[in-house]
């Protein structure tokens, strides 16, 4: 019971909360934001939210997935995930203008070269703190848990989802595809850097095709 009580904390706690408190996954207001809200976000919200959950994966015993080294498998895993992310995020979004008839609101872009630099470094961990709790440490536990790996995927596949409820349906729609999909990759590479590195190049590249919008 302890590690479903454990799951549960860090995903209101860590994830959900920002949801319900600032509109955005991870630390990211969808409305407006600053070089210096981002800086402060990524050193009081994501780098402590990593620590946690790598703490609490390590604390007792290894997980079934030991995350080494950056290596080939992170690179095969980078390069299959970033071109399809792209295609999902694509695909979802065509598809909502249709059905809506209206363009989806634009995302906020930085003024300067200094911002859009400390956007990117953002984008990655953000990134890296979503790929840790979502596939590294919940399908990690799935044993502990007492889930199959279809089963723990589609459940971590729906949390990434209602992460992005703030987007309507079909940014919840657009994660939770994403979701299955990266963690259908954590488990057959296993292994976090490349999708980690690919999911935050994905959030870079939206910002950056807003510019062009």
């Amino acid at each position: 019971m302890g590690v479903y009580i454990e799951a549960f904390l860090l995903f209101v706690v860590i994830f959900f909360s920002q949801v319900l408190l600032g509109g955005a996954s991870a630390g990211i207001e969808i409305q407006f934001f600053t070089a210096s809200s981002l800086i402060l976000n990524l050193f009081i919200y994501c780098i402590p939210s990593l620590v946690i959950i790598w703490f609490l994966l390590y604390r007792r015993k290894k997980p079934e997935y030991h995350i080494q080294k950056p290596g080939k498998n992170d690179l095969l895993s980078g390069l299959i995930s970033l071109p399809c992310l792209l295609i999902i995020g694509i695909t979802v979004s065509i598809i909502s203008i249709s059905a809506r008839g209206v363009p989806s609101q634009p995302l906020p872009s930085p003024a300067s070269i200094s911002g859009w630099i400390i956007l990117c470094v953002y984008c990655l961990f953000s990134a890296y703190l979503e790929e840790s709790f979502f596939r590294f440490y919940l399908l990690s536990k799935r044993g502990e848990l007492r889930l199959s790996a279809p089963a723990a995927l589609i459940i971590s596949a729906i949390m990434f989802g209602i992460c992005h409820i703030y987007e309507g349906f079909w940014g919840l729609l657009n994660a939770a595809l994403a979701g299955l999909f990266l963690g259908y990759l954590f488990l057959r590479f296993k292994t976090l850097h490349g999708i980690a590195l690919a999911h935050g190049l994905y959030n870079i590249t939206a910002f950056v095709l807003n510019v062009f919008n």
